[in-house]
């Protein structure tokens, strides 16, 4: 059976990542696939899951690790493998969509969706993107003060601005920029591993968190946020159009299912990686700053003392458990994912924009008006940290809140598209990986709303009776989308349900 699919490439949708070569080999693809393994096939394919990585490796996700840790120990490490998997799932789920259809997630909702719904889709994602982007600003500023003294507003500016460099690597074509991408995922390695090393961090206790699932009273919130801090919004629709850069005859099955399989295992390869090096910060942490004494308090113990840990934090805290070139090594790790982020973060900005809208604009100009709207706020919370405030923990918790909530409009279409035989033909989700899918996703989404609605901001905001109102009108609309966008597959979902109870 062969898949009646376009060629995405006659029709120009990605045209600014063009692959710098060719998937296509002397033998039939027929012949190749269901075969031994290809390391040389595997090559072929190896860069947009480097780059889609790197949201799992963000300052957000890092200062998610070091709380874990300092926090909770060594406990949830489990909690990060599952949640790693799991992003593992929905990566591979996205690649595969834009695999088979020759269209990127975005491009889907478009097609898709009424336009009311797909601008709304567009507006949500963006302002994640936007939010995603302030909390790396923040991040490669903070490096930045550690490394060179910079008071934080300036670290924000030179990063607003240094990732306009990036740029030049587009000139030389994608596979240098996915090749710049992997030295700062390798940098990120070689630091955090380094400090992994020097803190002599007791293996057996990292194996037991990592095998055995529990989870202490004081560390129900932190494993909820590990949860929530995986996946990225924006991350599905940068996969998704990555994995287009390697053309390939859609029309033909054989090649399909090959670019599928080893888009899935570079995807595996890139976030075992990943897994790794947030494995070694959450135990550097643990084994620096946690007390069971002050995790009870939801604190961490620093300089003798239980007090809030947080990536302004944690230079000095290596500083004090590791000595003082540690606190370098952390921040040259956090520059690199910092850096890396933002510009990952841009190029998905671009894929989004064009996507939703089919509206091409050059890469500096999309460069310009995301950093516009970033760096202000960015800047503003950088300024307010010079002086004792809590304005940064609260824009923090804020962006959360916004990254956590709009998670579903990522997630939800995506188990949509790639369930629905009329897009996928052979390539659709069976009933029992529906089942799967549906229960693991509408989990997360759970997950992240609660996050969102346990958040001292949200249940401030819903103490006064104007507050309250505000939230139910947002809520009611929050859901009646999410509602629209899924109504139809929950039914059939049910259905199937049915049918494997009858069935026993």
């Amino acid at each position: 059976m062969q898949v009646p699919l376009t060629d995405r490439n006659q029709q120009g949708e990605i045209p600014q990542m063009e692959s710098m070569i060719s998937v296509e080999s002397d033998a039939p693809a027929e012949a190749r696939v269901g075969k031994k393994f290809s390391w040389r096939l595997l090559l072929r394919y190896v860069g947009p899951g480097w780059l889609m990585s790197i949201a799992y490796l963000d300052p957000g996700n890092l200062e998610s690790d070091l709380q874990a840790g300092a926090y909770t120990g060594y406990t949830l490490m489990w909690v990060l493998w599952w949640s790693t998997c799991l992003g593992l799932f929905v990566q591979v789920l996205s690649a595969r969509l834009s695999c088979v259809t020759g269209d990127t997630l975005a491009v889907m909702c478009r097609k898709q969706y009424p336009s009311w719904c797909s601008k709304c889709l567009w507006v949500l994602i963006e302002l994640a993107i936007i939010g995603s982007d302030i909390q790396e600003v923040l991040g490669s500023a903070l490096a930045f003060k550690v490394l060179f003294g910079w008071q934080l507003w300036v670290g924000c500016l030179v990063t607003g601005f240094d990732t306009f460099t990036f740029l030049c690597f587009q000139v030389f074509g994608v596979r240098k920029l996915e090749a710049f991408f992997a030295m700062l995922v390798a940098t990120m390695v070689g630091c955090f591993l380094t400090t992994y090393i020097e803190a002599n961090v007791p293996f057996g206790e990292v194996a037991k968190g990592w095998v055995v699932p529990e989870v202490p009273s004081y560390g129900i919130e932190t494993a909820v946020g590990i949860v929530g801090a995986v996946i990225m919004p924006h991350n599905l629709f940068l996969h998704s159009a990555l994995v287009l850069s390697r053309p390939m005859d859609r029309n033909c099955q054989a090649r399909v299912t090959e670019a599928c399989y080893y888009n899935a295992i570079e995807s595996a390869i890139a976030l075992l990686v990943s897994f790794v090096i947030n494995l070694a910060v959450v135990s550097v942490f643990a084994k620096g700053f946690f007390d069971p004494t002050c995790a009870e308090q939801g604190l961490a113990m620093l300089d003798g003392v239980c007090q809030p840990i947080g990536l302004e934090e944690a230079g000095h805290a290596m500083e004090s458990f590791l000595g003082s070139s540690s606190k370098y090594v952390w921040a040259i790790g956090l520059l690199a994912a910092g850096q890396s982020a933002t510009m990952t973060g841009t190029v998905a900005g671009q894929y989004v924009m064009e996507g939703f809208l089919d509206l091409r604009l050059p890469m500096w100009q999309r460069l310009a008006v995301t950093r516009s709207l970033a760096l202000g706020p960015a800047v503003l919370v950088a300024i307010n940290t010079q002086y004792p405030s809590t304005f940064a923990d609260q824009m923090d918790e804020w962006l959360n809140v916004l990254q956590s909530m709009v998670l579903p409009f990522a997630v939800l279409p995506l188990l949509k598209f790639t369930s629905d035989p009329r897009l996928m033909g052979a390539f659709a989700n069976g009933p029992k990986r529906q089942v799967l899918l549906w229960t693991s996703g509408l989990g997360v989404v759970g997950i992240n709303v609660y996050t969102a609605a346990t958040t001292d901001g949200i249940q401030a905001l819903a103490a006064s009776l104007g507050g309250a109102l505000v939230l139910a009108v947002a809520a009611a609309l929050y859901l009646g989308l999410v509602l629209y966008l899924v109504g139809d597959d929950l039914r059939a979902a049910v259905g199937v349900l049915r049918c494997l109870g009858a069935q026993r």
